[in-house]
């Protein structure tokens, strides 16, 4: 069920899910706020309240996004094309050994590093300017040597890319045009 609430100047709306988890959080996995809340869990809106100020930040920066997707053009590269590209930049651009490769549509992400040493990139990457695709591929590779988003692996990615936040920005930019342009095919194939 959708619900709403007045975060400033704007009403958002978001639902719950409940799945096998130990905390509550908020996601904003695509671009709906999504309050995620361990099962046999009342429902709870002080995790929304004590977070209004990130849920009114993340809005702020998903509209701006969607507004931006107006001025984008995408181009779909073959999909042996995208494999070829991702594999030549990862050998070009890697110091660390990882496992395999591997394709997929993805819901919520560009790619994806396992603990295996498995990097996985989305099959949506064949819509991006391959600077972008570079940039993912490299913020995967990174994953190899930190696990996690923290200072010393933002720190490292500012070393190839300084201007890592623009990409950031521009990969959102991508996703909801992406995701807009998919949702039209859909409609028109039906």
């Amino acid at each position: 069920m959708v619900k709403k609430i007045k975060v400033r100047d704007m009403d958002i709306e978001y639902e719950t899910d409940f799945r096998s988890i130990k905390y509550p959080r908020l996601e904003f996995k695509t671009g709906k706020l999504l309050l995620v809340l361990p099962k046999n869990h009342g429902e709870e809106t002080g995790i929304i309240e004590k977070h209004k100020n990130w849920i009114y930040k993340k809005s702020l920066m998903i509209d701006m996004a969607k507004k931006e997707t107006g001025s984008k053009k995408i181009e779909a590269k073959t999909e042996d094309d995208l494999k070829d590209f991702i594999k030549n930049t990862a050998q070009r651009f890697s110091k660390e050994p990882w496992h395999k490769i591997q394709f997929k549509k993805m819901k919520s992400k560009w790619g994806s590093c396992s603990i295996k040493k498995t990097l996985t990139f989305n099959t949506l990457l064949k819509y991006l300017p391959e600077s972008l695709i570079e940039y993912v591929v490299f913020h995967e590779l990174t994953h190899l040597k930190e696990k996690n988003h923290t200072e010393r692996f933002w720190k490292h990615i500012a070393k190839k890319f300084n201007d890592f936040s623009k990409r950031e920005k521009e990969l959102l930019v991508y996703w909801f045009l992406i995701q807009d342009v998919s949702q039209k095919k859909q409609v028109y194939s039906q």
